[in-house]
């Protein structure tokens, strides 16, 4: 029964897991020393010089685990200690090098960084070097390669790159927290902070104090998760975590919808406010675009909000596959509204510290979201759900003309042709993860096409319920 896309996800969930363990039973900080320990004991082989190294580097992992530092604004943290066993990034000259006499990567070189030895064999002076790429355009025999870290390939919106010091930087400034450089760092050096002790104590607070009840909102991409138990046992297992109740982001999806497509008829040119990672990339890149960005919150906040003003007792964690929704959630327009964040890797954590079996459970009930909430989780869903509310509304004049995207490059694309007023769309959805939140950085599992139709097939056991249907429900529901 395989849980996770790697083994380096399968580290970083044992050490949720024992926090997560002696956190229920009030003995964290005690145990703190000996959860290395645990996690890696002593006859494990590992991936280090040595199983000091090893142990230091899940000391680390602990602080992390346990929120990280909170001076830090950015959810995304590098463990420099575990940063060093990638190549300096930079271009390179290979073997393949032929020591020619025309040396057309010298004549082409910008910064003179380019000197030979006595065969001729190029050389790239790493202090001159800009990393402008001339030389390895113009070498005939491809033999200069630029050598880029998998987490600066990863992030497509240049926000991490190498310090003075050898280990990766973020750069706060640009980082929108996809946490794309989280999932596709071979050793695990970048990781997103855990808020699972701000969750457990929630929980156990409420089960000893009446005044307030912790309610679990679940993202619609669990459907694409947990693929080893139905969907239900997922929900009846983060209720015996001991959560009041689960309730749908999907069905926020739905009111979120509802609301959108009724603002595009109004203003004729809409851009999707859903995916907090694309909302700040346009903040931080094409500020001057902001004002066509939906008024709506996110359907994490719409359906936050909307429980607050139903139940003012009520403490709202959302479940999904996101790290950009821990950003999120600390927004002055978002944290009146949710409470805490975690991922399906910490939810996943959580049943196993409190040794609960999901695949042993009957099924819960988690109703309300129509077949256009629960698409959400997927790239284009926003956009079906659009043209559905469009609809609803009686607005079948409005002939509307979407553009769906998947990624920060698709994103990016879509938004230059808005700018230079080349867009043949009223309407952009935008998604940081490529195929949508069924690849978020918080996934268990990345499952492509796969994950698409497990989404699909989620929202079809909805039924025929309209946008608006969903949303009356709700009032039943809560």
């Amino acid at each position: 029964m395989r849980k996770f896309d790697t083994k380096i996800q399968y580290l970083n969930y044992k050490v949720l897991r024992e926090v997560a363990r002696f956190a229920w039973n009030d003995t964290l900080l005690e145990n703190i020393i000996n959860i290395p320990q645990i996690v890696v004991p002593g006859d494990t082989p590992t991936m280090r010089c040595c199983i000091y190294k090893e142990r230091a580097i899940l000391g680390e992992r602990i602080k992390l685990a346990m929120g990280g530092d909170r001076e830090n604004p950015n959810v995304i943290e590098v463990i420099e200690i575990a940063c060093d066993e990638c190549p300096m990034s930079g271009y390179e000259v290979t073997d393949a090098c032929r020591g020619c006499l025309a040396h057309r990567c010298d004549d082409v070189c910008p910064k003179n960084a380019i000197t030979y030895d006595q065969n001729y064999v190029a050389h790239i002076d790493k202090t001159k070097c800009v990393n402008c790429g001339a030389c390895a355009r113009a070498c005939p025999y491809s033999a200069i390669t630029n050598r880029r870290r998998p987490c600066e390939s990863a992030c497509k919106v240049k926000a991490i790159s190498m310090s003075e010091k050898g280990p990766a930087e973020i750069h706060n400034d640009k980082c929108v927290e996809c946490g794309a450089c989280v999932y596709h760092c071979p050793f695990g050096a970048v990781l997103d902070k855990a808020y699972i002790l701000d969750v457990i104590d929630m929980i156990k607070k409420s089960e000893n104090n009446s005044k307030y009840k912790v309610y679990a909102m679940v993202a619609p991409a669990i459907a694409s998760q947990f693929t080893f138990a139905r969907t239900r046992q997922v929900i009846e297992g983060i209720k015996r975590l001991g959560f009041y109740d689960v309730t749908e982001a999907a069905l926020g999806a739905d009111m979120v919808a509802y609301e959108e497509s009724k603002e595009l008829a109004e203003k004729g040119f809409l851009i999707s406010s859903c995916c907090p990672a694309f909302v700040e990339y346009i903040h931080k890149n094409f500020s001057d675009l902001e004002q066509y960005v939906s008024h709506n919150l996110s359907p994490m906040a719409t359906l936050g909000k909307y429980i607050k003003e139903k139940d003012p007792t009520a403490k709202v964690v959302f479940i999904g596959p996101c790290t950009a929704k821990k950003e999120e959630a600390q927004k002055e327009t978002v944290k009146p509204y949710i409470d805490a964040v975690i991922t399906f890797e910490e939810l996943q954590a959580l049943f196993d510290s409190k040794d609960i079996e999901i695949t042993e459970l009957p099924d819960a009930d988690l109703e309300g979201a129509s077949y256009y909430g629960r698409i959400f989780a997927r790239s284009g869903g926003l956009a079906e759900a659009v043209a559905q509310g469009l609809k609803e509304h009686g607005r079948a004049d409005f002939e509307l003309k979407p553009l769906s995207c998947g990624g920060i490059e698709e994103c990016r694309s879509a938004l230059l042709k808005k700018r230079s007023g080349k867009l043949d769309a009223n309407f952009i959805e935008g998604m940081a993860c490529v195929g949508g939140c069924i690849n978020g950085a918080g996934c268990l599992t990345h499952g492509g096409e796969r994950s698409r139709s497990e989404v699909d097939k989620y929202g079809q056991k909805a039924g025929e319920k309209t946008i608006a249907e969903a949303v009356l429900e709700a009032e039943a529901i809560f």
